[in-house]
């Protein structure tokens, strides 16, 4: 069941942290460049300026080996992870 929490942390392109989880939120199918990689910053930068500070709502999808949810993300009606592939895809060429 999706849940509506607050960011209070990104902690790369496709991870952040909420006011109300333990672990870390992953963004389902979005795959940032780690950091100290080409983009990285940029893909951390950009998810900042989406989501932190806000509300989202959070479907998770299932937990990956860091016992990090990994969800779809909304902020109101947008796509956070849409969003996010469209902006990494844009960086790529």
């Amino acid at each position: 069941m999706p849940r509506k929490e607050r960011v209070t942390k990104v902690l790369d392109g496709d991870t952040f942290e909420t006011d109300s989880r333990k672990n870390a939120v992953r963004l389902a199918s979005v795959n940032a460049p780690e950091k100290g990689k080409p983009g990285a910053a940029i893909a951390t930068q950009h998810l900042r300026q989406l989501i932190l500070g806000e509300e989202v709502i959070i479907d998770t999808r299932a937990r990956d080996r860091y016992g990090r949810a990994v969800a779809n993300v909304k902020r109101g009606v947008r796509s956070v992870n849409r969003a996010m592939r469209e902006k990494l895809g844009k960086n790529k060429h």
